[in-house]
């Protein structure tokens, strides 16, 4: 096998390890058509043919894994990015430096160089989120400028539009209900597997995605699945980043002589006895 070979079987794997519902119901073309008519209803031309997937995989790690991006024939770039339940305006700059990389690819899959005086062409882009949690008076529209610099007049300038739960009977809204369902499931019952189990049976009852749920129950459990694993890990990381963070604080104190190690436990008390004579030894070893 070559080394080609392999480095293309890792990535379809990463890929795949790291993929989402979002993607996984996407990467059917016939539901990727339905999609992009829900955001382009009058494009009577559009065929499955015309689409093509270009979500990138190696540009801010592997966060990116609820994006998608799409040419619709030559001339429109889709981005559309799933914000989940977690409001956050900072998913602009993730889409600043998406369509960066998005057009550096594109730029270099049609053989166009930046640096000859020749124009190059490009795609429209066009920027989305699906937010699937409830609207509020959370805006239609978010832009850099708004958000980040108060309405200044900046040199560089990006604006989503934000994508709700409406009324409208489209897979995009389907989506979002889904996405509703096992939040109210997860409520109920942790991150379990009834709970992903539940929200695929709803969700079918209410025909929801149930063509797709119907036909992927198996792959879709799995996707969910592993995706607790990963905020699991995250998780693990963050209090293995606090614990440090204290450990740093508690030998700076001892250091100073603010604390004795007798207070240790009143000041640290996530520490452990033995944890506390690691952090004595490694003082000892300081004077």
């Amino acid at each position: 096998m070559s080394d080609d070979t392999k480095q293309t079987q890792k990535v379809k794997v990463k890929r795949t390890a790291k993929n989402s519902v979002f993607l996984d119901l996407f990467q059917d073309k016939k539901n990727l058509l339905k999609l992009y008519k829900t955001l382009h209803p009058e494009d009577k031309d559009a065929t499955e043919d015309t689409l093509d997937i270009v979500t990138i995989d190696n540009v801010l790690t592997d966060n990116l894994y609820n994006d998608l991006g799409i040419m619709a024939g030559n001339n429109r770039l889709l981005l559309l990015l799933e914000a989940q339940a977690s409001w956050t305006v900072n998913i602009l700059i993730r889409i600043l430096l998406y369509l960066a990389q998005s057009y550096h690819e594109y730029f270099e899959r049609t053989s166009q160089s930046l640096y000859k005086s020749k124009k190059v062409k490009m795609p429209k882009p066009e920027l989305y989120v699906i937010y699937t949690g409830n609207q509020g008076r959370k805006p239609d529209i978010i832009s850099l400028s708004q958000e980040f610099f108060d309405g200044a007049d900046i040199d560089i300038e990006i604006k989503a539009k934000i994508i709700y739960e409406s009324d409208k009977d489209n897979i995009i809204n389907e989506y979002i209900i889904f996405c509703k369902v096992f939040n109210e499931r997860v409520k109920e019952h942790g991150m379990t597997k009834q709970a992903v189990t539940d929200t695929i049976r709803i969700c079918k009852g209410r025909n929801i995605l149930k063509q797709y749920l119907s036909s992927k129950e198996v792959e879709v459990v799995t996707i969910m699945m592993s995706l607790f694993d990963d905020e699991q890990i995250m998780r693990t990381y963050a209090k293995d980043i606090e614990k440090e963070t204290a450990r740093k604080k508690a030998k700076l104190m001892l250091s100073n002589g603010r604390i004795t190690i007798e207070e240790m436990s009143v000041f640290f008390p996530e520490f452990t006895e033995d944890e506390v004579k690691e952090i004595e030894a490694e003082i000892m070893q300081l004077v």
